[in-house]
This record gives structure tokens, C-alpha cells and sequence, in this order.
């Protein structure tokens, strides 16, 4: 009989034992996933934030028939980082014939829109849609016009190799009914098809 009670008492000592283990090991359980999650969601809002910047791009374009090059600023992204701001200038170059030769005028022009995004594959492809409104500065060579006013839109798809970089191309349309008045048969510019080639980084 003593000896089932010390085996008794044996068993619930190991049982008291370990299941003073197992609440001792409960909090910390507790605590270390606490900090885990803590560490996952700030490592994400930092990730975030550091995407979620200005970016400033520099790209080769074609308005109809017109190549020139030019700066653009994107806003940091709101309403779920889907949408955001942005304005550029462009240098192009109007191609005519002056009468003895074929010869390149500069003339500027100036967009200010909005973009809407989706994301394809997370942080490194995106596509978009931008449209706004475009502002052009004739040449006096060309035309009697100080300015010509007009709409854009294009649709473009971007690629980040990393959070600060991205490589974008994009393809649309402008319409500003801008006719060079100064040249025989007053031919249009900068109406039609438009793309633009560049890259962008975050700053």
C-alpha cells in the first residue's frame, strides 16, 4: 500500500510539475509572438513608406510626329496607394521645311495630371492610367500662337527592380488642335498618337 501511494504521489508531483512548466512557458509564448508581430508589422509600414515617396523621371518621347525629352514629378500615392499626382515638362522638336531645307524647331510643353494604379505582381510591376491636361509654348518660327491648351491620356506599365528604381513605358493620345499657322498648308502638332520611354526614381 505505501508503495502505490508513493507511486501515486510520484505521478502527481510530475504531473503538478509540469503543468507549472507549461505556465511558466505560456506567457512567453505570448510575449514572443506579441514581439514577432510587432516586428512584421513595422518592417511593413517601413517597407511602405520607404516605396511611397516623390519620385522624379526622366523620359524620351513622341508627340505624332515630334521626339523630345523631359522631366515628370509623381506624387507620393493616397486613396490605398492607388492614385496619385503629376506634373512634367517636355522639350520637343517640330520637323518642317522652311523652304531650303528641312530644319528642327524646340517648342515646350507642360502636363499636369492624375494617374490611377494596380499592382501585378507585389512592388515590382505595375500598371496605369494617367490623364490631364497639357499646356504648350509654340515656337514663334513656326506659329503666331502663344500658347495652345489641350488634353492628354495614356496607359503605361512600370517595373521596379528595386523600391527606389522603376522603368516605365506608356502609350496614349494627346489632342490639342495646334496647327503651325507660319508654315504653308498650317500643319498640326502635337495631336495624335504619343509614347514615352524612361525611368523614374524615388527621392
Amino acid at each position: 500500500m505505501n508503495y502505490m501511494k508513493k507511486i501515486r504521489s510520484t505521478k502527481q508531483w510530475t504531473l503538478i510539475r509540469n503543468n507549472r512548466k507549461s505556465l511558466m512557458l505560456k506567457p512567453r509564448i505570448k510575449v514572443f509572438l506579441a514581439v514577432f508581430s510587432i516586428a512584421l508589422y513595422s518592417l511593413n509600414v517601413s517597407g511602405q513608406e520607404q516605396q511611397n515617396k516623390v519620385e522624379i523621371g526622366f523620359n524620351v518621347s513622341q508627340y505624332q510626329r515630334e521626339f523630345g525629352v523631359g522631366v515628370h514629378l509623381i506624387s507620393p500615392y493616397f486613396i490605398n496607394s492607388k492614385v496619385a499626382g503629376r506634373v512634367g515638362a517636355n522639350l520637343q522638336w517640330f520637323e518642317y521645311f522652311d523652304g531650303a531645307e528641312t530644319t528642327w524647331v524646340p517648342y515646350q510643353n507642360f502636363q499636369l495630371g492624375l494617374r490611377g494604379r494596380n499592382i501585378v505582381i507585389e512592388n515590382k510591376l505595375f500598371v496605369y492610367g494617367e490623364g490631364g491636361l497639357i499646356a504648350i509654348m509654340p515656337n514663334s518660327d513656326f506659329s503666331s500662337k502663344n500658347s495652345e491648351y489641350g488634353g492628354y491620356g495614356v496607359f503605361g506599365f512600370e517595373f521596379k527592380p528595386s523600391s527606389k528604381i522603376a522603368y516605365f513605358i506608356e502609350l496614349g493620345g494627346v489632342g490639342t488642335g495646334a496647327k503651325a499657322d507660319r508654315i504653308d498648308n498650317k500643319p498640326i502638332y502635337s495631336n495624335g498618337f504619343i509614347t514615352n520611354v524612361g525611368f523614374r526614381i524615388g527621392i
